[in-house]
């Protein structure tokens, strides 16, 4: 029986590089103070996220980073024996990407490229082409970024790679088009939750989601970090609120359990299934 305590947070990040690797610091040192092996943290944790998803100004973008940047390196010695997952704004030549990584004190462990970009964000990102699992200390780990995860296809290839473990990064704003009154009520609140608990239960695998908090420019992001079990049950959550939600679970025992009875994996018939329109 091996048991393992993963965080999720809620907090905000911005431009100032400095302020960013504070603030990942002390979230650090809270979640290893809760015993954490593995800490989630938000998309664009490094940088921060577009101020405007309708029409991004190009004189405002967040840094891009190469994946060789000494702040990764500073990250990961922040890090230790803990996994933690953070979200940046990628250089690639000319390409940006808005991309993920996953590191601990030996270094990096994975990678991801967000996929699915809504339509503002294609103007300033590439798509990333594909989805990957990989081996941490706390299991077979796999990455979304925001996006990615209304796509159901997009956890269910983490899962088919061996996914114990989704961590999904996000910089998840309220709705900017029909915003309500408070956010607990916001269309965008209530479809961010119901993908978190989707893609576990529909994988009956551990999602560990993350958001931004706060606001940047016209968006006002929701929070609501969570754990997810893999019946679709929410271990643990911070609300709009920041800070980190924090679950100890044995995460093969949990799964097995799960799937004991129906193994969704197992009893997929891929040859029935359209993939494309």
């Amino acid at each position: 029986m091996t048991v393992t305590r993963m965080a999720a947070a809620a907090a905000h990040f911005g431009r100032d590089l400095d302020y960013d690797l504070g603030r990942i610091g002390k979230l650090i040192a809270d979640a290893r103070a809760a015993g954490a092996g593995l800490l989630v943290l938000p998309d664009a944790a490094i940088g921060g996220y577009l101020a405007d998803l309708r029409h991004p100004d190009p004189a405002a973008l967040p840094p891009a980073l190469k994946p060789e940047d000494p702040i990764f390196e500073q990250v990961a010695a922040m890090a230790g024996a803990m996994v933690v997952c953070v979200g940046y704004c990628e250089a690639d030549g000319d390409l940006r990407y808005n991309a993920a990584v996953s590191l601990c004190g030996d270094g990096v462990l994975g990678r991801h490229r967000k996929v699915h970009l809504p339509a503002a964000e294609s103007t300033v990102y590439a798509p990333g082409d594909g989805f990957a699992t990989f081996d941490t200390p706390v299991g077979r780990v796999g990455m979304l970024i925001d996006y990615d995860k209304t796509f159901p296809e997009s956890a269910r290839t983490l899962a088919l790679d061996g996914a114990q473990i989704v961590a999904c990064l996000s910089a998840w704003p309220a709705s900017i088009t029909n915003r309500a009154p408070k956010l607990a009520q916001d269309r965008q609140s209530r479809l961010f939750d119901l993908y978190d608990c989707a893609r576990a239960a529909e994988n009956q695998i551990v999602v560990v989601s993350s958001n931004q908090t706060g606001a940047v420019g016209g968006l006002r992001f929701l929070g609501q970090a969570k754990v997810v079990g893999p019946a679709g049950n929410v271990l643990a959550r911070t609300w709009a609120k920041a800070g980190l939600a924090v679950a100890e679970l044995d995460v093969t025992a949990e799964i097995a359990t799960a799937r004991r009875v129906l193994s969704h994996l197992d009893e997929l018939r891929p040859a029935t299934y359209r993939t494309a329109r």
